[in-house]
């Protein structure tokens, strides 16, 4: 089967960018290395192709409270403009997907508009869960993966140089918070959210206008950047990427994202007597942070040990780019979770120190 290619793609291409496949779409990995590209982001800006990224727009009456039932948090806290990062769960209490649900103005007719991002690889299956489970209510389920554009600026520059081509002062955008503006002259959904660690907006337009806004920022000094980067920047920030550090068998309580579960102020979801009862009886297992010494890099789904026994498995990990020392996510018992707590990763045959480390690895 053919891969898909973003609007963006012949940019890339032009740039020189190495490709690669990534859930069925041809993405650039990275345009002048991998660490340039993270550094530009950690100091001034870099511009990531996040086209790829499923989009679906809910309309209709009682949108909130529908998708009320397939999450764990509170989406009631949301008012016009906020957004709220959070996780679908399947009855087992595991991540189908992780999501951002951004709440928008209702349209001209007075419908409730509520928009999601999901990750690329699991927009079908996404969108099928909304479907079966939105069924019987007057939710419109309308996926615009297709219809639009998605470019991330990221960095401590980011937003000063995106100003100079919107409309709108992004300065009243608070984190989380999102705009339907004007960009280059043409209607542009922003939002102040990323997956770097850094600041920065999602930018969300016509493929025509992405193609003007992606020229004339590499035009004003934002560095492109690839998945590469992006994978050493999210692991830095200690975010979860779906399909390796969560997935339908880790609930969010095991990965570390109890914040984003509220049994105090939501009834009934999907998951909920799991999460009960892993809340009440205790997690066997959790996702840490662990740090490395010497340089040795801890991969994807090598064992973590204790005492010689394996005892968990790294998810995620990489020789951090700002600090210089190999990093990594793991899923280990709950007991040997707390900070400090040494450990051991089974790196080619040999036992290399680990300890479990305070997350994020680096915040700006």
């Amino acid at each position: 089967m053919s891969l898909r290619q973003t609007p963006l793609y012949s940019r890339c291409v032009d740039l020189k960018a190495r490709m690669t496949e990534f859930a069925g779409w041809e993405m650039p990995v990275q345009f002048g290395g991998i660490k340039q590209e993270h550094g530009a982001v950690r100091i001034q800006a870099g511009l990531f192709d996040i086209s790829h990224m499923g989009k679906i727009l809910f309309r209709g009456n009682g949108v909130l409270a529908a998708l009320q039932r397939l999450v764990p948090s509170n989406l009631g806290r949301l008012t016009p403009g906020k957004a709220q990062y959070t996780v679908l769960l399947n009855p087992q209490g595991g991540i189908i997907d992780d999501l951002i649900i951004y709440l928008k103005d209702r349209d001209e007719s007075g419908l409730e508009q509520v928009f999601t991002i999901v990750n690329a690889a699991t927009t079908d299956k996404d969108k099928a869960w909304f479907l079966d489970h939105l069924s019987g209510t007057r939710v419109e389920v309308v996926d615009q993966s297709s219809d639009f554009a998605l470019l991330s600026v990221q960095g401590p520059k980011a937003v000063e140089i995106l100003q100079t081509y919107v409309a709108e002062d992004l300065s009243t955008v608070e984190r989380f918070g999102h705009v339907d503006g004007t960009v280059l002259g043409q209607s542009a959904f922003l939002a102040r959210t990323g997956y770097t660690g850094e600041d920065g907006f999602e930018i969300m337009l016509d493929p025509a206008t992405a193609g003007k806004l992606w020229d004339t920022l590499l035009g004003s000094g934002v560095t492109p950047c690839g998945l590469g980067a992006r994978d050493t920047l999210r692991l830095e920030a200690a975010m979860a990427l779906y399909g390796q550090d969560i997935h339908d068998t880790t609930s969010p309580l095991e990965a570390s994202l109890g914040w984003l579960v509220h049994l105090d102020e939501v009834g009934d979801f999907i998951g909920r007597p799991v999460l009960e009862q892993q809340k009440s009886e205790g997690l066997s297992r959790r996702l840490v942070g662990l740090s490395l010494s010497d340089r040795h890099i801890a991969r994807h789904d090598y064992p973590v040990l204790h005492n010689g026994e394996t005892v968990g498995i790294v998810t995620s990990g990489t020789l951090s780019p700002t600090l210089g020392t190999p990093i990594a996510l793991a899923y280990v018992p709950s007991h040997l979770a707390r900070i400090g707590q040494s450990l051991a990763v089974d790196i080619r045959g040999q036992q290399r120190p680990a300890q479990v480390v305070k997350r994020p690895f680096y915040k700006a």
